[in-house]
């Protein structure tokens, strides 16, 4: 077996652990009753993997409690999967989660935009303001997580998920979304250039400037990309930096989260 199995992922969620099992060969009858009295023997749950993320599937116990986790100052919960994306920690999330609605300052009444949503860390926060949320995400795996999300939190009325491929953002692809009064951008390392770049340039008297949010709330987990963007809504966008900081989502690494605030001049 050992020669057929050349990796094993942790999934750890308030409920439950999973272990997914990286299988290049089928499981044969004889591997079945060791894993399990494993499973049964340290309270984990087993999951196979026999290709890519999408072949993931439960193996013992089949009903398993699943993984999720919770804001319980928003009053929310989170299923999701073993190789879905979320927060490494899950502490330090909600104290991020926190700080970013307090810089956001969302309220009932205005359309806020979660850029790189996810399955909806920060949608569901928001939309427990009263505010209505536009969630966009290029995987329709995390998408699906998020409508999920959504409807067991009862928040479904107040937000809205569209798939796509942020890093192809257009000026005119922007502009078809809307107005928005609020953005909440957390991409990954890469940064939010192309979505940045499709604001409207201040200098240019004929942008629709209407479609440049007021407030722009960035959060980070790389602050190189992050400087870079930042030069671009400071210098050509018409935003001034309102208020930056880290926070230590990474233990014991070279890494940290940043935050930053945005206002329009």
């Amino acid at each position: 077996m050992r020669e057929s199995l050349p990796q094993i992922e942790v999934a750890v969620g308030e409920l439950s652990t999973v272990l997914v099992l990286r299988i290049l060969a089928p499981l044969q009858a004889s591997d079945t009753a060791p894993i399990k009295a494993f499973a049964d023997t340290h309270g984990v749950e087993i999951w196979t993997q026999s290709k890519g993320p999408d072949t993931v599937q439960p193996f013992y116990p089949p009903q398993g409690p699943g993984l999720s986790y919770s804001l319980p100052e928003f009053d929310l919960r989170y299923p999701f999967k073993p190789t879905e994306f979320t927060q490494v920690n899950p502490h330090i999330n909600r104290v991020m989660l926190r700080r970013a609605m307090q810089l956001l300052q969302p309220q009932a009444g205005e359309r806020i935009a979660d850029f790189f949503c996810g399955l909806g860390n920060f949608t569901l926060p928001i939309a427990r303001s009263g505010a209505s949320v536009f969630g966009m995400e290029g995987s329709a795996a995390l998408v699906a997580r998020a409508h999920e999300s959504a409807a067991l939190n009862g928040l479904q009325g107040q937000v809205e998920y569209q798939e796509a491929d942020l890093f192809k953002m257009t000026p005119e692809l922007l502009a078809s979304l809307g107005h928005f009064d609020k953005w909440l951008v957390d991409p990954p390392r890469d940064g939010a250039m192309e979505l940045i770049k499709s604001l409207p340039d201040v200098a240019d008297a004929n942008a629709p400037s209407k479609h440049a949010p007021q407030r722009i709330v960035y959060v980070s987990c790389n602050p190189s990309t992050l400087a870079r963007d930042a030069g671009i809504l400071v210098h050509s966008k018409g935003y001034r930096l309102l208020a930056s900081g880290v926070i230590n989502m990474f233990p014991h690494t070279a890494h940290v989260e940043s935050i930053a605030l945005f206002e329009r001049v």
